[in-house]
This record gives structure tokens, sequence and C-alpha cells, in this order.
């Protein structure tokens, strides 16, 4: 039987290195933030994900995560879907946690129409978005960072430390993991491995979590005045922390409070947390201490919330970024891979 409706066509594979080499042409902190803007402009589409979760043979729990999104661009729409895996278990193995691909369509016929390895993106988008975040939050002449957990995603945020960051303290469960990233990184800013997550946290000026933890253990107690907490990973930060910040900032409230797996979302369920607008979640009675989220990093970015207050907030205030991951970021930077790799003629063609 002949399918004279599907003519022949390819699509472009971009293998890990492709996509590396095309990243490097792209201003990967003005593709995040203009895609932050026009989330904030309601310029794009971005529905629930979908979450596959399973027990490996081993008994550590793994899960498949599909994130589509799309946004309005100047040259119309940018239209894809991230399927990203993980096992909890694979940093045991010497294995990054994390893999994916992100797929690219066509907006006029929708077919696929370009395949790329999806991790090296998710990891530079969000270190990107916790760059971002620093600009705008972080305490003026902020000079320390401590990073909780030194797998890929501490790799990325190093490449993208915020300018002042001349100090950095490393911790990981693993100390041969710490130790290893240090080395890595000794010859362009001074570095440290600390004994604890919390001698790592204390005095630090930003303090970013990207760990596989499943149970809190960081207390207020142990951040700085004034610190900004990136709490890039599920649930590093105690219930407190939410409580007593002077500033909790999400990148889509939407997202978050649907989600009961992480920190946020479990205290919205259960009373403790109302959203921007001071909603509680559908059938919850709010308890008495429960505390609003402020805003949102688009708002900030626009201008329509003012972040940090006054010089009294930016001493002593602590502010916490709780970005969920936004698939329209890597989709934005997937569009601006594709234009590089349709110039350089990058990566595979594959026949449909």
């Amino acid at each position: 039987m002949n399918f004279t409706e599907y003519p022949a066509s390819e699509l472009r594979y971009l293998p890990r290195a492709a996509v590396i080499e095309c990243c490097v042409e792209i201003d990967v902190l003005a593709v995040v933030e203009d895609a932050l803007v026009r989330h904030g402009r309601g310029q794009t589409m971005l529905p629930e994900e979908a979450y596959l979760g399973w027990e490996t043979s081993a008994g550590t729990a793994a899960r498949s995560l599909a994130m589509p999104g799309g946004l309005r661009l100047a040259g119309g729409l940018a239209l894809g879907v991230k399927t990203i895996n993980g096992n909890l278990g694979n940093p045991d193995r010497g294995l990054a946690r994390s893999q994916g691909l992100l797929m690219m369509f066509d907006p006029e016929i929708a077919w696929p129409r370009t395949i790329m390895e999806s991790a090296y993106l998710s990891a530079t988008r969000t270190a990107a978005v916790t760059a971002l975040t620093a600009r705008l939050l972080g305490r003026p002449g902020m000079r320390s960072a401590a990073v909780i957990g030194c797998g890929t995603l501490a790799k990325a945020h190093l490449a993208l430390l915020p300018a002042g960051i001349t100090e950095v303290c490393l911790y990981d469960r693993d100390p041969l993991r710490a130790r290893a990233l240090a080395e890595a990184v000794s010859d362009r800013v001074e570095v440290r491995v600390a004994a604890d997550a919390e001698s790592c946290v204390r005095g630090r000026d930003l303090v970013i979590t990207v760990t596989t933890v499943t149970e809190g253990y960081l207390p207020f107690e142990w951040l700085a005045p004034g610190a900004l907490v990136a709490h890039v990973s599920l649930d590093d930060v105690l219930p407190d922390v939410v409580r007593r910040a002077g500033l909790v900032v999400v990148d889509d409230w939407d997202l978050v409070r649907h989600d009961h797996r992480r920190l946020l979302g479990r205290l919205h369920r259960d009373g403790l947390l109302l959203g921007p607008d001071g909603d509680s979640h559908p059938g919850v009675t709010p308890g008495p201490s429960a505390r609003r989220v402020d805003t949102t990093l688009a708002e900030i970015i626009t201008g329509a919330h003012p972040g940090r207050r006054s010089e009294h907030d930016s001493e002593h205030d602590v502010v916490l970024s709780n970005p969920f991951g936004m698939s329209i970021l890597d989709i934005a930077l997937g569009q601006a891979v594709e234009e590089v790799a349709a110039r350089r003629d990058a990566g595979v063609r594959l026949a449909m």
C-alpha cells in the first residue's frame, strides 16, 4: 500500500556535541530572559506536564516527564516538547541522573522538524534562570556562593556564575564528587569543599541547591541575612525557609501549585501557602499562618514587581527563588539552536 500523503521528508538530529557547538553562538541568558518576558506578557503556551513514575529493579525511583510548550515570536510560533527521564540511583553508578530529547515541530504542518539531546539544554537553561535571578535579586556586592550537590546541574551553574562571585563552597554526600568538581573549576574561582551542608551554607550570599534529596534538611537559621536561595531541586529547604523568607519567587505558579511532589505544592495543599493572588488550594481552608507567594520572576524582569524593596531589605531579608522549570525555556533555546544548526548544516539528516 502506497501512503502518498507521506512524501519523502527529513528531520534534523542534533547529538549533544552538535548542541554544545551551536550554543557557543547563542547568548543563553538573553534567550532565557526573553522567554520569561514573553511568558509574563501572555505570549507563551504552557500546558501541564505528563509524569510517569516507576521503581527500578534496584529499588530506586525513576520517572519520565513530557513537557510541551510554545512561544509566540516575531517570526512565528516556536513549538516543541521535551522528554526528560531520570533515575535517582544513577549518580551512584557514575551516571547523570537525567537524560532526554527535545523535539521541535513545524508550526504549519505540525510534523516533527528537529530532535536534539536535551539534557545539556535543560541544565543550561536552569543555570541561566539562577544567574538571572541572582542579577535581579542578589544582595548588592555579593561575593560568595554555596553549591549543594555536585552533579551536572552544579557544573552548569558554575559555568554561569553571576558576576562578582569570587568564592564558592561545594558540598556533596559523595566527597570524591565534590573534590573532582572543585579541581575542575579551581582555575576560575576560589573554591573549597565543605565537610557538611551546614558549614557550606552558613555565611554565603548565594545558596544553590541542585541535589536529588527527597527530604528537607536546610533550615532558615543556616542562612545569612540577605542571602538569595536558588532552590532548584525538589526538597532541600525546610518549610520555615518559605515561611520566614522576605520574598518568595516562582517561575510559574500554576505549575507549582499543581505539583504535589515539590515542597511549595505540598504546602499549598496543606493550607500553609497561598498563591500570588491569595488563592488557596480548592477545598482547603488556609491556616492562620499561611503566607503568600510574592511574585514571579517574569514580573520582576518586566518591572511589574519591585523585587527587593529597599536597601534594608537587600541587606537583611532572605529571598527564596523556587523555579519549577518551564518547557518554554527549553523550546526557546531549541529554536535558537535550530537556527544555528540550519546555518551551519549541523547534525544528521534522518529520513522520516
